[in-house]
């Protein structure tokens, strides 16, 4: 699948280097202009504890065991383009994968389109249809903040289990590429108004990393979009464990960025329908001669994807700390992050399971969790 790139839509290579020598005004305080810190401690620990959860959000990843679905097919007298799937790394491919479907609308030589979905995905591909002059109208059953993506976590994170368990060599090429146009066009999004920004990120364990399947994994081959991966020695980290690795990564705010999203693709013009779909045949009677799906898990239903399933993730969010200016990542499932609307603890990911209810495990889990790991923080 070729990609031609619309110079207006790029920042310079110099102006990306530039957004990210100036890294978010939260962190400027607590690190220095290079990336380091102050033997990075002083870092302000989390208060964990079960009084101060302010709420717990389930949300069902699209999962599809082969990777996401970026085609094009012919559905009675439309053409439809999918784009769903992503897993758990919707937020961090949809501008990548948004701007490869933009490329199959292009194609197809139409002006006129509907897109199916209002999470990230969907307003992504809305807004890039509407850079392209097309004129655009969103169906959509949820609008933010009741949609999937705004119960991710969210960060930078492209190669997410979902596209790393069964890759080929094939859509391991096409998650590089999605990945790297994402990460140029979210360096437009850097900032307040976004809810954009960047976040030192401590990878942390008591095993040693293993450099041989550092060297082979998908990650490796974006790990120039992590500035500044470090390797920190014990006396420069407060962490209780023995090996820990710093880097940069962006980080979302979900309800900011996908209500900013929404503000851009209405100032632009763009018409949005709340109403549900139960089948094909509803959907074949729009007027638009092309049809964008980003139904997500939706499209199990609206278009038969057999593969596809969900992967309930739940996430425990505790009473806000604006001294909290970075996340960790303690292996596995679990991780934590600082949000302007609370402390996420994540996460989990139930393959198959379809229950919104939260699992009282799976909170207990993270909470006794991050309390030992803060408890031992120097």
């Amino acid at each position: 699948m070729s990609v031609s790139l619309n110079r207006r839509m790029w920042l310079k290579t110099a102006g990306i280097a530039a957004i990210g020598a100036g890294l978010a005004s939260r962190c400027s305080s607590q690190f220095g202009a290079n990336g380091t810190t102050k033997n990075d401690s002083g870092l302000a620990k989390v208060k964990v504890s079960s009084d101060r959860i302010i709420r717990t959000t389930i949300g069902l990843r699209p999962v599809r065991q082969s990777g996401f679905v970026l085609k094009s097919e012919t559905v009675g007298e439309k053409t439809v383009i999918h784009n769903y799937g992503h897993g758990g790394s919707g937020m961090s491919l949809s501008w990548g994968t948004a701007h490869l479907a933009v490329e199959e609308a292009r194609r197809t030589g139409q002006k006129k389109y509907a897109v199916l979905g209002a999470g990230v995905v969907g307003l992504s591909t809305a807004r890039l249809l509407q850079r392209q002059g097309y004129e655009v109208t969103i169906y959509a059953k949820d609008l933010p903040p009741r949609t999937t993506s705004n119960m991710s976590a969210a960060w930078f994170g492209p190669t997410g289990s979902s596209q790393r368990d069964h890759t080929t060599p094939e859509f391991a090429d096409l998650v590089v590429k999605a990945s790297r146009l994402s990460y140029q066009y979210f360096q437009e999004y850097l900032g307040q108004d976004y809810g954009v920004h960047w976040t030192p990120a401590y990878a942390v364990s008591d095993e040693p990393p293993n450099p041989e399947a550092q060297q082979t994994s998908l990650s490796q081959r974006i790990a120039d979009l992590y500035p500044e991966s470090t390797q920190l020695e014990p006396q420069q980290h407060p962490f209780p464990r023995a090996y820990v690795r710093r880097r940069w990564t962006m980080q979302f705010e979900p309800a900011v960025y996908l209500n900013a999203l929404m503000r851009d693709y209405r100032l632009a013009g763009g018409q949005v329908i709340v109403t549900e779909f139960e089948n094909i045949a509803q959907i074949l009677t729009l007027a638009e001669p092309v049809i964008v799906n980003c139904t997500g898990l939706g499209s199990k239903n609206l278009f038969g994807d057999e593969e596809l399933q969900p992967a309930k993730g739940q996430l425990t969010l505790l009473l806000p700390q604006p001294e909290v200016n970075y996340m960790v990542m303690l292996g596995g499932p679990l991780y934590m992050l600082p949000r302007s609307d609370g402390i996420v603890l994540g996460g989990s990911r139930e393959v198959g399971e379809w229950s919104l209810e939260p699992n009282p495990a799976v909170t207990e889990r993270a909470i006794n969790s991050f309390t030992e790991f803060f408890a031992g923080m120097a």
